[in-house]
């Protein structure tokens, strides 16, 4: 009797290959797509074809496996999506935080949910189309990033625990994009041309601001903007709207560039200053993740990634008192992260993703989950 995988199945060219794959290798394979947000009109949400969990995704998904010869599932996960992705994400933006809820919804719900789902049918593991390898080295696990350098996606995997390593494959870690266009046009999959999605799931044309305008409006009250010698240039609606290291959209005017060097949330103020005012040599991390091995006195030797695009920058990441905590050290002054944002961990050589943390504000008490 072939090994059962269950393969996430959202409708997009990346996951329909990967359910053909696995099944092209015989295993027995349960395609699922989830089902996370209201995308339709019927049912309250907004009308975007691209959204992952969009009907014509959900019909997309359902065609390829019919023609894979894949049993098709659609799971009601709203109620868990809203309280493991969208909760967090609205109560990040409250505390000042800017969060990235794809690597939150990745290990709550794709590798959390659905890997428990996938153990209730007798499942091995979970498949999907990240673009990423997980790698084992003695009886541990962690990520290799993916032959595709542009598309590698260990970044937003960083935060799964051993377990879930463990019941994870991605098969589409060792080709470029270009390979997997190539190999579903080959195997006259319909969505081999299927445009990709850039945008967070949950949000519709309304963008981030309007979303959550609508969702926490008592959040978006007029306040100060300053410089950070306390001197008021102007008013804001809303702190919410505004990220560290922002420069475009200050609405107020200066005799040189200016950036959001700070985000005061308990006096509702907005903290401008030069470019030189937002480098730090460290950072405070919270609720790590740690792959090979826990994190010793003597710290870990890294290269880190403070934004999913930023190019990597030597450091060392310390533990602290605080269990699940740590502090990064860099070799060089780098702009201070975003609290909220993660700080993701790699050899040096770029090959492994080690774990990582989130970053919190300097001083601010670190509330591990962990």
């Amino acid at each position: 009797m072939s090994e059962r995988w269950v393969v996430g199945m959202s409708g997009g060219v990346d996951s329909s290959l990967t359910a053909v794959l696995m099944a092209e290798q015989a295993y027995d394979i349960v395609g699922v797509t989830m089902k996370l947000w209201p995308c339709a009109e019927l049912d309250g949400g907004f009308v975007r074809e691209d959204a992952c969990c969009s009907p014509t995704e959900t019909i997309d998904a359902r065609s390829v496996a019919l023609t894979a010869n894949v049993p098709h599932y659609v799971l009601d996960m709203e109620d868990e999506f809203r309280a493991g992705v969208v909760d967090d994400f609205v109560t990040s933006y409250q505390r000042g935080e800017t969060p990235n809820p794809c690597v939150r919804c990745n290990e709550t719900l794709k590798f959390g949910d659905l890997w428990k789902y996938a153990k209730s049918i007798g499942a091995a593991g979970v498949a999907t189309g990240h673009y990423a390898r997980v790698v084992q080295q003695g009886d541990r696990y962690c990520l290799g990033a993916a032959a595709d350098t542009m598309k590698d996606q260990s970044y937003f995997l960083f935060s799964l625990t051993q377990e879930q390593l463990a019941h994870a494959r991605f098969p589409l870690g060792h080709l470029t994009k270009d390979e997997v266009r190539e190999m579903s046009q080959a195997r006259k999959i319909s969505t081999a041309n299927k445009k990709e999605s850039q945008d967070i799931c949950f949000i519709g044309d309304e963008g981030i601001d309007g979303f959550l305008r609508r969702e926490i409006p008592d959040a978006f009250q007029p306040g100060h903007i300053t410089l950070t010698d306390g001197t008021v240039l102007g008013e804001h609606n809303g702190v919410c709207a505004f990220t560290i290291g922002q420069r475009r959209g200050l609405g107020v005017a200066w005799k040189e560039p200016l950036y959001v060097v700070d985000i005061q949330m308990e006096s509702n103020t907005v903290v401008l200053g030069r470019k030189d005012e937002l480098l730090v040599t460290e950072a405070e991390l919270r609720d790590c993740t740690w792959h090979l091995a826990p994190l010793s006195t003597e710290g870990l030797r890294c290269s880190v990634r403070n934004r999913y695009r930023s190019r990597p920058v030597p450091a060392h990441i310390f533990p602290t008192d605080n269990a699940g905590s740590a502090r990064v050290v860099y070799d060089e002054p780098q702009t201070k992260p975003s609290p909220g944002q993660a700080c993701v961990a790699y050899s040096d050589d770029g090959s492994l993703c080690l774990g990582g943390g989130w970053f919190i504000k300097e001083g601010t008490e670190a509330h591990n989950n962990v």
